[in-house]
């Protein structure tokens, strides 16, 4: 499932910025220019640009750009320039670059923050960084696009999203949009990708209407994901539902869903308990609960990063003792302190030193945070196979067979067999070739490629959901 942690991205990405000089000292005029570089977050890395201008006659400012990220002029500096080192501070995120110039395109440092040290190193880009992204539609648009609120009656909130109608005579079919886990705007948007854009615009030319909105407390959206499981967001996605009924352009017996990674969960858990749901298109979403999920993508990521089989089989063992904690302990607080305990003593057993163990707590704390502790609690028990087995409408399940996050062998059977012993036959699954977590063609299926990769959705997969819908 996709990851809930890329607000460290922006902490961590202030670090490097500049320079380079030939083969002597930095000074201003080689230090001028854009310099790209990554850095590791979880399992992706993040592209990181640090744009340096000269003001004046001698003095140098610098913005940083995390295109991955949407973000852009982001100013920092202090910038000092010292033979061959730069620094470069970022108070407001209490961060720091120190570097040394190898050669006249090259920067080796460190962006050190909060008590971390990461090794960034910077290249001199001979242009100006531009993020292709050669699917994104660009307007004029052959339909119509409306903003739209709804309200979680539930909840007591609004939702915002965008809803587009195909030009014509309607009524006509018509999906909402499940994003996948973390707090999402209306358009899946990650890494300069926006694959609900895509899906929204691919399938509306295509006589389908598509509703796709804000995760409750993101973009336009109210409410709060804190303490929210999947079964919270289930009541937005059938909020979503019921308003598509109430639009004279839609025809509400042909209201579906597609619902991404953890959204392909929501789904059923809707349609579970409303029989008017007209169709499900799962995209890699979980037929096995999360704990296996997790299980299965620390097995399958580490073992194409060149990770020891032992030391992966020892990660699991560890992870599955905090697993045991958060599933029986009720209470968040007193869970995070057993928690800890358990991984302090694990990390000890093994000899780990103790400055180490501090630094190993301390980004469990802020990646395993115990406002997500429901959530996460939910997602290792619930048991999908509840919801499929009482799924009465049609279910396509897509997976891609280099998805590394939600392995195709192991949730796309899984799905099969529960959707048809609870009598549907009405169900298909498609393992895709070369196709990762988010549906890009690629190479290793590993997250860091996800922004690497200039394609954002998989053209057959967007015609397999447009033709499967349409012969309903």
């Amino acid at each position: 499932m996709k990851r809930r942690v890329f607000y460290l991205i922006l902490l961590s990405a202030l670090f490097s910025t500049q320079f380079i000089g030939a083969q002597d000292n930095i000074d201003n005029k080689s230090a001028v220019g854009s310099w790209l570089g990554k850095i590791p977050v979880g399992a992706i890395s993040l592209r990181i640009i640090f744009n340096i201008t000269l003001t004046g006659k001698d003095s140098l400012a610098v913005t940083l750009d995390s295109p991955d990220q949407g973000a852009k002029n982001i100013k920092i500096g202090p910038v000092t320039l010292s033979g061959k080192e730069i620094n470069i501070k970022a108070p407001m995120l209490l961060g720091e670059y120190k570097g040394t110039m190898t050669n006249d395109t090259l920067i080796s440092g460190t962006w050190k923050q909060a008590g971390n040290t990461t090794p960034l190193d910077l290249v001199k880009q001979k242009a100006p960084f531009v993020l292709n992204r050669p699917q994104e539609p660009k307007s004029p648009f052959p339909y119509m696009s409306e903003d739209v609120t709804f309200k979680n009656e539930k909840g007591g909130f609004e939702l915002a999203g965008t809803l587009t109608i195909p030009k014509g005579n309607g009524p006509f079919p018509a999906v909402v949009l499940i994003t996948g886990s973390g707090s999402q705007n209306r358009n899946e948007e990650l890494l300069g990708h926006k694959p609900f854009l895509i899906i929204a615009d691919y399938l509306t030319r295509n006589g389908i209407a598509v509703l796709r909105y804000d995760d409750r407390g993101v973009g336009q959206s109210k409410g709060s994901p804190l303490n929210a499981t999947s079964a919270d967001f289930a009541t937005d996605a059938g909020a979503a539902f019921l308003y598509l009924t109430s639009r004279k352009e839609i025809n509400p017996k042909s209201i579906g869903f597609a619902g991404h990674s953890e959204g392909g969960l929501i789904a059923p858990v809707v349609a579970s308990g409303n029989s008017n749901i007209a169709f499900i298109i799962s995209l890699a979403g979980p037929g096995v609960n999360g704990e296996e999920i997790m299980n299965t993508q620390n097995m399958d990521i580490s073992l194409i990063s060149g990770v020891k089989i032992k030391d992966i089989k020892e990660g699991i063992a560890i992870n599955k003792k905090l697993f045991a904690v958060l599933k029986k302990e009720t209470d968040n607080k007193i869970a995070q302190e057993k928690i800890v305990e358990v991984y302090s003593k694990a990390l000890t057993k093994k000899k780990t030193p103790s400055e180490d163990i501090d630094k190993a707590v301390k980004q469990l704390n802020a990646s395993m945070n115990p406002v997500s502790y429901n959530w996460f609690r939910y997602f290792l028990t619930a048991n999908p196979v509840d919801f499929w087995k009482k799924t009465r409408c049609p279910v396509l399940a897509l997976n891609g067979e280099k998805d590394l996050q939600v392995s195709a062998k192991v949730n796309l059977p899984a799905i099969e067999k529960a959707v048809r012993s609870g009598g549907n036959q009405s169900v298909k699954t498609i393992s895709l070739p070369d196709l990762n977590h988010l549906f890009q063609h690629c190479k290793t299926g590993l997250p860091k490629e996800y922004g690497e990769i200039e394609e954002t959705f998989s053209p057959e997969v967007l015609k397999i959901m447009t033709d499967w819908i349409l012969a309903l």
